[in-house]
């Protein structure tokens, strides 16, 4: 074939092939778990092929995105597809409200459009991204940062507008890893950034994760306060304007100071032309009392920042209405302040414009009567005294952060609750406090909250457990009007005259600022609230049939999930393999040694799974695998895993040993169980598992001089077995364990998911003041806008000491008509520093977890005390749990959350027994 039959074939595909020397890129797909093609890591060679064909084609210094901007708007069809395409950096990715398509839409129209800016070292391009692509961004593998390869692009022209158009981002395939600063340096910068979207009739962009949170140049920083002569003669108050309201029509100015302050409210629909559809509520008052003001619209940028509590406003021009009936409403400082609840104030920019002032504070005059800002902060030893409920303000020293999450609004939308928890102490109790963070309009806060920082929470609401159950935890989350301060933020608060906080200040300049360290933790899975201890309580007001989910939905479920996206399923299974993963096996499969996750996708889906299919090999080589680094601590060698990875011929000896080592762990010991305490194969038992095919891996003597294989790996336990009958001795071995029936129809399974792996960002680290940027950068989102690192110096968050357990368990639930089957995992979590941390307690009615999570705790005491990480094993006590459950329907209660690109974690939290009480009957 000539070249030039080559160029013309390229121009027919939809997608053109690569060239021979270059390597094919990963083809960008929106739907989770799926990619048209594996690529590594570009080449020096390959990179230089690119810069020299983009200094060719654009005559030295040219842009290759202007040239392409050049072609798309000179062909016929609008569109090309390029055939060498060299690679560009994300600049940003930016999100606003798309306009309903014209009736009748066939598919569900998306909710959002993106924006996307790219370049190429010589010149920024902001292009529109196919509505198609939108999936790219919403599970974070189009992100800010990225490198990435343009495979086919259009012009759009606005049939509306004159001379307007935009390039269409329509094929993309990555280029390698994340950005660099390299990668943008030759970028000319933005200069103003435009405020406008390319398409449709929006005037701004929203933030790129949530809806709550002013974003962009738009939102005006603090104003400055103005330099107002305030004539009291002329001025009305609260009381008065709630008699004589409808019988006017102008009002005489109002002075009122700022009590609560809400999270904005975007209310925009794709179906509706607005400009800036938003809303906050403020609590203001006056001598007279206290009442409602609503910041309507393009007032909310203009003012919003600049509105904080305590404020003083001077206010004309504005409108009295009816009050919102269903608006929630903060709980005052004062409780004898008097509340004018039927009436709001209204400040818009039309219908009048309003006119807003602000008083500095050292102009505020007693006379003016104006009432101080009043809260009614609580201990943690209060804590646990009060009601349901109950609203009150905190102060501590924040100990734990986590990473932050979102939560779905609705069911199939596209709008999310974006949060994270914390822990904060004060002093006045061994236990913290449990704060639920919902974002609160405050980003530049929320992403800054770390560990040994002070952090002040208002108008928090206490939730405690209506099941009467006294080992639940309390906790305490925000309401619609919270507000979060940390380090930084404090000064000119008018909380700092608080009693209480000055007390917890007294407190802080007591303690021993490295004893607190020594207990901070940072990001990582968090398993709280947990599940209630009946079923019938976690269904609550739902049916069984719509909380229920069979395998097959949890499967796509799991596919659906957006980035960071939380959610918690029940299943309905049989527990009927257990498997124990230590460090070493973990940082294996995170180095891609073995891939223990699969999508659905890839699940066999024939009438039987080939032992193959069923036993994660390691030989995948997607994206996720080259992306994740070994965590949990240093490699232990693979000598060293497989010395005690062998078969144990009698039940009783394992729990001696496992009584031998809780006792030793609870003594502090740091004796070391011999490599030949293990019990080891005999000859049988080797031909028996086919182990032949090991004989070339290292090999253990034991006591007897019989020689031990120590290459057996875990797919010994579930690939196929000889014809032999499988005795309990063959069937059990040092770290695993399984059932008859799972023997019986692993082979038979029409499909099976893997969702077993542990992922670098699960796990909870310690944290370490000195990277506390790059560990906040981790565990909060991704930004909108790439921010090339400033230093060179770079750190893995693998690197990281993990603050839980010594490894993870992998879970194996089979489905209750034997079909499907998904592997997941349960971390015991326990921080020796902290314990309480995790709120490790005996789980009632739910014997497999609590032993798990026990048994761990010990070990974990044990490694402290200089035992290596490799010598446990399954305990007894765990595999009497799980033999109790043999064949048994339970309910599987699932913790799974989408961590960017293909990475998807899937938490066992709770097994529910159905024959209990508060199990309900399905059918």
């Amino acid at each position: 074939m000539t070249a030039g039959t080559r160029r013309r074939g390229r121009r027919r595909l939809c997608r053109p092939p690569p060239p021979p020397r270059q390597r094919p890129g990963p083809r960008l797909s929106p739907c989770s778990g799926r990619q048209d093609a594996v690529m590594q890591d570009p080449t020096p060679e390959r990179a230089e092929e690119s810069r020299a064909a983009a200094a060719e084609g654009g005559g030295g210094g040219a842009s290759w995105l202007q040239k392409v901007f050049e072609e798309v708007r000179g062909s016929s069809q609008l569109s090309v597809a390029p055939a060498e395409p060299p690679a560009v950096t994300v600049v940003a990715v930016e999100r606003y409200l798309a306009q309903a398509p014209p009736p009748p839409a066939a598919p569900p129209a998306p909710q959002y459009w993106y924006d996307v800016t790219l370049a190429d070292g010589a010149r920024r391009q902001r292009c529109h991204l196919a509505p198609r692509l939108n999936g790219l961004v919403q599970r974070a593998r189009l992100r800010a940062g990225a490198r990435l390869r343009l495979t086919r692009c259009s012009y759009r022209y606005d049939e509306k507008r004159l001379n307007r158009g935009f390039l269409c981002l329509e094929g993309l395939e990555r280029a390698g890893g994340p950005g660099d600063t390299a990668a943008t340096a030759g970028t000319p910068p933005d200069g103003t950034r435009p405020l406008q979207p390319l398409r449709g009739e929006n005037r701004h962009y929203l933030p790129l994760w949530n809806n709550e949170d002013p974003y962009g140049d738009v939102w005006m920083p603090d104003r400055p306060p103005a330099q107002v002569d305030v004539d009291v003669s002329k001025l009305t108050n609260l009381g008065h304007l709630e008699m004589t309201w409808r019988s006017r029509v102008r009002f005489h100015p109002l002075l009122v100071r700022i009590l609560h302050k809400s999270r904005l409210r975007y209310y925009g629909k794709p179906e509706k032309a607005m400009d800036m559809p938003y809303q906050a509520y403020f609590e203001v008052a006056d001598g007279s009392g206290m009442t409602s003001m609503v910041l309507w619209s393009s007032l909310c940028p203009e003012w919003y920042n600049s509105m904080k509590v305590g404020t003083v406003l001077l206010l004309e021009q504005y409108a009295i209405k009816d009050s919102y009936p269903f608006k929630t409403q903060p709980t005052p400082g004062d409780s004898q302040m008097k509340r004018f609840a039927t009436i709001e104030i209204s400040l818009n920019d039309r219908n009048p414009p309003t006119k807003i002032s602000i008083i500095p504070e050292e102009m505020v005059k007693p006379e003016w009567g104006l009432p101080e800002v009043k809260y009614r902060f609580i201990t943690r030893s209060e804590l646990d005294d009060l009601p349901h409920n109950y609203s009150c303000d905190v102060i501590g020293l924040v100990t734990f952060v986590g990473r932050a999450e979102r939560a779905r609004k609705r069911e199939h939308c596209e709008d999310f609750w974006l949060y994270r928890w914390a822990h904060a102490i004060d002093g006045t109790s061994d236990q913290p406090f449990i704060l639920e963070l919902f974002a609160t309009s405050q980003p530049d806060v929320f992403e800054r909250i770390h560990p040994m920082t002070y952090l002040v929470c208002t108008q928090m609401r206490v939730v405690r457990d209506l099941t009467e159950n006294p080992s639940s935890t309390i906790y305490l989350t925000t309401s619609n009007e919270s507000q979060i301060f940390i380090t930084g933020w404090h000064k000119g608060q008018p909380y700092t005259k608080d009693t209480k906080v000055k007390n917890f200040i007294q407190w802080m300049k007591s303690q021993s600022e490295a004893d607190q360290m020594k207990k901070t933790v940072i990001g990582g899975y968090y398993p709280f609230p947990r599940p209630p201890d009946n079923f019938s309580d976690y269904c609550k007001s739902n049916k069984v049939e719509s909380v229920l989910k069979t395998i097959s939905e949890t499967g796509k479920e799991i596919e659906d999930l957006h980035y960071r996206e939380h959610k918690r399923v029940a299943v309905q299974g049989i527990i009927c393999a257990i498997k124990y993963i230590s460090c070493s096996s973990t940082a294996e499969e995170v180095s891609g040694v073995e891939l223990v996750q699969k999508d659905s996708s890839q699940s066999l889906e024939s009438s039987a799974v080939s032992k193959e299919d069923c036993v994660d090999k390691g030989k995948n080589t997607s994206l996720q695998n080259e992306e994740v680094k070994s965590f949990l601590g240093p490699h232990c060698s693979t000598g060293e895993q497989h010395q005690h990875q062998a078969l144990l011929p009698k039940e009783g000896s394992v729990k001696r040993k496992i009584r031998r080592l809780n006792r030793d762990a609870e003594q502090g010991s740091t004796s070391v169980i011999p490599v030949s305490s293990c019990p080891y194969f005999t000859r049988s038992a080797r031909r028996k598992f086919r182990l032949d095919e090991y004989q070339h891996g290292d090999i253990v003597q034991d006591k007897n001089g019989q020689a031990v294989s120590a290459s057996l790996q875990y797919c010994t336990d579930r690939e196929g077995m000889s014809d032999i009958p499988e005795t309990e001795e063959t069937r059990r071995t040092c770290d695993s364990w399984q059932s008859d029936l799972w023997t019986q129809v692993k082979d038979k399974l029409m499909k099976y998911l893997h969702h077993s792996k542990i992922f670098p960002e699960s796990i909870p680290r310690k944290f370490d003041y000195v990277y506390r940027d790059l560990l906040m950068q981790q565990y909060n989102l991704h930004a909108a806008v790439h921010q090339p690192k400033e230093t060179t110096a770079e750190k893995s968050i693998d690197e990281f000491k993990s603050a839980s357990g010594l490894g993870h368990y992998e879970v194996t639930v089979l489905g209750i008509n034997h079909d499907v089957a998904i592997d997941v995992a349960f971390l015991p979590l326990f921080c020796p520093e902290d314990p309480h941390l995790f709120q490790l307690e005996e789980i009632q009615n739910d014997t497999l977890l609590s032993c798990m999570s026990c048994i761990s705790a010990h070990q974990q005491k044990a490694t402290s005390n200089g035992r290596p990480c490799d010598m446990f094993s399954l305990s007894d006590e765990i595999v009497k749990a799980a033999k109790d459950l043999d064949g048994k329907h339970v309910v599987c209660i699932l913790d799974i959350c989408h961590l960017g690109d293909d990475k998807v974690e899937v938490f066992l939290s709770k097994i529910y027994k159905t024959e209990e009480p508060g199990v309900l009957d399905p059918v």
